[in-house]
């Protein structure tokens, strides 16, 4: 076989060519935003350049594998807006597109990796790897794979096998540095001696990671690699497995390489799935908008210009060039990712978002019971919610003072509110709002302000007690407007109870 060194990749995309990208997660678990963010950077780049978007499963860990987390994948992409070219539930020219699916396309490769040299059985058992690797250690030379059968006899091979050892197929790697232009981070080189032979399929003949990822890239004829940078270090040996895939007519060509930088978590530790705020469905849970969420996550490593956070989904395909993200490390902002979806329920016209708001105005989000819920009042109470909410589950505490038979008991927010003398304070608000024109919050507004200052109070204080006592809460919607589609009746009962729970 060829053993010359791999030259650098050609540029990205030649004039009036389109790219193959592919999305290619394992069914192991809800997926992190993390792993969203390479979803959209690969999505937005494909759409961006009217290219082709590969869904593709990568399924062959039984162990670890499930169909639950499979159908999780696919309503997430779903729900996230990020749709897909080839892929499950959309077919293609290179089904099927879960792994599970194709070991005999492996199996094949594998074989004719074999015959013509690029691969060789490995007989090492793994006390005699151990021992090799924790002498190269002490000799302080790099612990890999030493090559030890790249050229056995066929006799050798022989007698490993009469002694009942199982073999492994191996890849064999250049021996030359490999070379080439990563789209993020600019040129690599890696010397031989850092990325030794290794393992493409088990003693049991199952197909490992490393075999089946390029072969199905090479089959799936994907053009553009973009993926996280743990990723990085496994480039060089693939960069050579697609090499061997061309020259066996296997591969038109190897892809380009674009590695994303890391998301960040607290302490700035890598975030991983086992941090409670990487769960995508933790901000589905909360009432994140899918464009809210995708809007922050691409923040993460690109932005669209130095002052604009907020834009559409496709503002954010017009704009995308995989060559103006940043491969420095990226931290993850809970506060940062609230801010930019609440501006996005700000941009919802009232109708979308009062629709929207529906999963979390009734069981099991609403405390209220079904036939409490006023349609009516919800309609016109959204306009002042949609400015007010963070995510869509901050409606359920917002409004809940709407359809509850009382208010709720906040502790924390009465002892705030009913300080000085709040008994004198309700009963004068009390007064004024009896006499007030209930279809106006103007007029409820002057009644409190005109008590407050017979109290020596500013509306701000003044309003405080009325509010606790009509809603429960300290914050909330507009105090004025609340009280007018909550109605005179109801909003004077509750202040009478709350002077009768001060009295007592």
């Amino acid at each position: 076989m060829a053993n010359a060194s791999v030259s650098p990749l050609p540029a990205p995309l030649g004039e009036g060519s389109t790219p193959r990208v592919r999305f290619c997660p394992s069914p192991t678990g809800n997926p992190h935003v993390g792993l969203v963010r390479t979803a959209l950077f690969n999505w937005a780049f494909a759409r961006h350049h009217q290219g082709t978007m590969v869904f593709r499963i990568e399924d062959t860990d039984a162990a670890r594998d499930s169909e639950e987390s499979y159908e999780q994948l696919l309503d997430s992409m779903r729900w996230l807006g990020l749709d897909w070219d080839e892929g499950p539930g959309t077919g293609g020219p290179h089904a099927p597109y879960r792994q599970s699916q194709r070991m005999d396309l492996y199996k094949d490769v594998a074989e004719k990796l074999l015959a013509a040299g690029y691969a060789y059985p490995c007989y090492c058992t793994t006390e005699e790897l151990d021992t090799r690797r924790d002498a190269a250690r002490a000799a302080g030379k790099p612990s890999g794979y030493d090559g030890h059968c790249r050229d056995l006899s066929a006799g050798r091979k022989a007698a490993y096998e009469a002694e009942g050892r199982t073999s492994i197929v191996r890849f064999r790697m250049p021996d030359e540095a490999i070379t080439f232009t990563d789209l993020v981070r600019g040129e690599i080189t890696v010397q031989p001696e850092n990325v030794p032979d290794y393992g493409i399929v088990r003693a049991n003949g199952a197909p490992l990671y490393t075999l089946v990822n390029p072969v199905d890239d090479a089959l799936m004829e994907i053009t553009h690699v973009l993926r996280g940078e743990d990723l990085l270090s496994s480039t060089p040996r693939q960069i050579a497995l697609y090499r061997a895939l061309v020259e066996l007519g296997i591969a038109k060509d190897t892809p380009a390489f674009g590695h994303l930088p890391y998301v960040m978590g607290e302490g700035n530790k890598k975030l991983s799935k086992r941090d409670p705020q990487a769960s995508l469905n933790l901000y589905r849970e909360r009432g994140f908008l899918p464009e809210g969420l995708l809007n922050y996550l691409s923040l993460l490593g690109w932005s669209i210009a130095e002052d604009r956070d907020i834009f559409s989904m496709d503002e954010l395909v017009a704009a995308f060039d995989i060559a103006d993200v940043n491969a420095n490390p990226a931290r993850f902002d809970l506060k940062k990712a609230e801010h930019v979806n609440a501006e996005h329920i700000r941009m919802l016209d009232v109708k979308t978002f009062t629709e929207a708001c529906g999963p979390w105005l009734k069981a099991p989000f609403a405390p209220w019971a079904p036939e409490a819920f006023d349609a009516e009042k919800w309609t016109r109470i959204a306009p002042y919610a949609q400015t007010r909410v963070t995510v869509l589950s901050d409606i359920t505490d917002n409004v809940d003072f709407l359809f509850l038979d009382e208010p709720v008991d906040d502790e924390a927010s009465w002892t705030k509110a009913m300080k000085g003398d709040p008994v004198a304070l309700l009963t004068t608000a009390r007064a004024h709002l009896e006499a007030a024109d209930w279809s106006d919050p103007e007029s409820l507004k002057n009644a409190v302000l005109t008590a407050g200052e017979a109290h020596g109070l500013k509306l701000g204080k003044a309003q405080a007690p009325v509010r606790v006592a009509v809603t429960g809460r300290t914050v909330g919607l507009p105090l004025f407007e609340s009280l007018e589609i909550l109605g005179r009746e109801k909003s004077l009962a509750r202040v009478d109870a709350a002077l009768a729970k001060l009295a007592g």
